[in-house]
């Protein structure tokens, strides 16, 4: 994937540093709070040597920080950046899709922790306020 990080398009480069399940899920569970390499492992039955890998790219990209936070032994968790903050609307975005096009028997649901209310995401052209896909687009070539 990372051959797509230097093509024009916001979305391919974008994908080359999120573009696997894993990567998303890990960020998912950062949102959610985890900051320990046990605790991921653990919330996703993941491989340890997949979880290090993506820790490792998710650091280098920009989207964790690593902090030491035990010497001995030596211990590191993993924080949200500025960049990883501000993935949780695509999350959730692709969240709202998988409701409509993918749900079936029992699903997480996502509550605001302050009103307790479930997260229904929508997503919002800035300019003209209209729900994004309610409009064809266009794609504009770099010059």
């Amino acid at each position: 994937m990372k051959n797509l990080s230097d093509q024009p398009c916001l979305i391919a480069r974008s994908l080359a540093l999120v573009g696997d399940a894993w990567s998303m899920l890990i960020m998912r569970d950062a949102h959610a709070g985890l900051t320990r390499f046990d605790d991921f492992r653990k919330s996703l039955g993941i491989a340890p040597t997949i979880l290090t890998r993506r820790l490792a790219a998710l650091t280098e990209d920009g989207l964790l920080e690593k902090r030491r936070y035990s010497e001995r032994p030596p211990r590191d968790e993993y924080l949200l950046t500025e960049a990883g903050r501000d993935l949780l609307p695509v999350l959730f975005a692709i969240g709202a899709w998988g409701r409509k096009h993918r749900s079936g028997g029992k699903v997480t649901q996502f509550f605001d922790a302050e009103t307790g209310t479930e997260i229904d995401p929508v997503t919002i052209d800035r300019a003209t306020g209209a729900e994004i896909g309610t409009r064809p687009i266009r794609i504009a070539e770099p010059e």
